[in-house]
């Protein structure tokens, strides 16, 4: 048995394509084009690589782009000043804060000075408490992503017991609420988790973000399930996920490669959220101005 492997590479492009293809109607109709602004604080090389790849895709779907390159030396109170500019730029519809911050900034500060309609990240608490009172509104890109590519890939998960390794904010969490919005029967494990092979052996949708190369063993995955690896980890110069790839392969149904996966739709669906605010929380005021 080989699994099906799941290509975000080639989804992620559908998706970038339709896009552009909206933005193109958009200028016909003489509308503008969507707008996003990065901000990114220090010179973290991961960082940079990260805003770098936001950007392209940026300029592939036509979109409006500008990077805030601030230096490490930023204060909490620049940071949120530059927020409340970006939050009243009608040029502007989504912004996001290129995460991690310097040490010396509260996160939770950060995000929740963004106004929830150019939150193109899902963070923001309005965001979150729509998504877990089943009105999702902007979504958190990595799990909305995922939700895509298995939609994509027309895989029916309705019914399904799905297991959420890790419960970071960013991934484990939302992803949880995206489940149980689709009507999975989800559990999260987490570092507090104890025998955590028990869980995984359960698990007919298993998605994984821990970041910790090799977490998971193929050997606890349930034959034919659907595994979804998060994980980004450099080990000895090349990119692994969490998960054995090579003899996962061997025993799940449907799988994702690292890289290749579900790293490409990330980047996608914060297009689709750019576009989304866009068409949402500006279109609706009848401003339609060419920029």
């Amino acid at each position: 048995m080989s699994a099906k492997i799941i290509d975000g590479k080639m989804i992620s492009q559908e998706i970038k394509n339709n896009i552009a293809k909206s933005v193109k109607q958009r200028v016909a109709e003489a509308k503008r084009r969507p707008g996003l602004a990065v901000v990114l604080v220090g010179a973290n090389p991961a960082s940079q690589i990260y805003v770098g790849s936001k950007v392209k895709a940026c300029e592939e779907v036509d979109f409006f782009s500008s990077l805030y390159d601030l230096p490490e030396s930023t204060t909490e109170a620049e940071l949120l000043a530059k927020i409340d500019e970006l939050n009243q730029d009608d040029k502007i519809d989504g912004i996001l804060i290129q995460l991690p911050l310097p040490a010396r900034i509260d996160n939770a500060t950060i995000l929740e000075r963004i106004h929830p309609a150019k939150d193109v990240d899902g963070f923001h608490p309005y965001n979150i408490g729509s998504l877990c009172q089943r009105k999702p509104k902007l979504r958190p890109c990595t799990p909305r992503g995922i939700m895509t590519l298995l939609e994509k890939s027309k895989i029916d998960i309705k019914g399904m017991h799905a297991v959420v390794v890790g419960a970071s904010n960013i991934v484990g969490r939302p992803m949880s609420l995206e489940l149980l919005l689709a009507g999975c029967t989800t559990t999260v494990t987490h570092r507090h988790t104890t025998n955590l092979r028990q869980h995984v052996e359960t698990a007919d949708l298993l998605i994984v973000a821990v970041g910790n190369p090799g977490i998971i063993l193929s050997e606890w995955i349930k034959p034919g399930a659907i595994v979804i690896d998060v994980g980004i980890n450099r080990v000895n110069d090349k990119i692994v996920g969490d998960v054995e790839f090579a003899t996962a392969q061997q025993r799940a149904g449907w799988i994702t490669p690292v890289p290749g996966g579900v790293g490409p739709m990330t980047v996608a669906t914060l297009m689709q959220n750019t576009l989304q605010a866009c068409e949402q929380y500006y279109d609706i005021n009848n401003q339609a101005l060419i920029r």
